[in-house]
């Protein structure tokens, strides 16, 4: 079974890079779902086809391709090769932002542009997977703190010791049906409302 072809949207206000874009890719293999020729067309898009990555110019009418990433970005997370006739220091440093995966200046090659691709998909799942492990350690980090805190409670309350205070949060979790940060959480509530 061959993997489906990555959908890309591109967008430039110069209709010939567009044209070269909407040529050059399908025979790599990746599928050209928009070529849009402003910003604000490029979001729209964005928002209703769900392209795998975007390669867009800086430099279009409404939005420039930056402030279209970045709206893009809030959306939903998806990388970005930025296209430019320009490699100035400050647009350099507004293409810093996370989900910026390339840039590219002008003309662009099908040799710079196929290893671009590769390296922005790559990069850009290693980004999300250390994104999503952080964000799974702060929830990790912050479950364990009210486990800890209702803990606390039930040994004031019920004058037990941590590990009988733990066992009972873990038996009423079991009882409930809910997971213990659940049961964490209900204790605290409780507690908060009787003081």
């Amino acid at each position: 079974m061959t993997n489906p072809a990555l959908r890309i949207a591109v967008a430039d206000d110069e209709q010939d890079m567009r044209d070269y874009f909407q040529k050059i890719l399908p025979p790599l293999g990746y599928d050209v779902v928009s070529a849009a020729k402003t910003g604000r067309e490029l979001v729209d898009d964005c928002n209703r086809l769900n392209p795998d990555l975007v390669i867009t110019d800086i430099k279009m009418p409404e939005l420039d391709g930056i402030e279209a990433a970045t709206l893009i970005y809030q959306q939903r997370a998806i990388p970005v090769i930025l296209v430019s006739a320009f490699s100035d220091k400050e647009l350099i440093d507004r293409a810093e932002a996370d989900h910026i995966m390339a840039y590219l200046v002008k003309p662009v090659k099908q040799a710079d542009l196929e290893p671009a691709i590769a390296l922005a998909i790559r990069r850009f799942q290693q980004f999300e997977a250390l994104r999503l492990e952080a964000v799974g350690l702060r929830q990790a980090l912050a479950d364990r703190k009210i486990i800890e805190r209702a803990k606390g409670i039930l040994m004031k309350r019920a004058s037990l010791d941590e590990q009988d205070a733990f066992r009972r949060m873990q038996k009423l979790a079991s009882e409930k049906n809910k997971k213990l940060v659940e049961v964490a959480h209900m204790i605290v509530t409780f507690e908060e409302a009787v003081q």
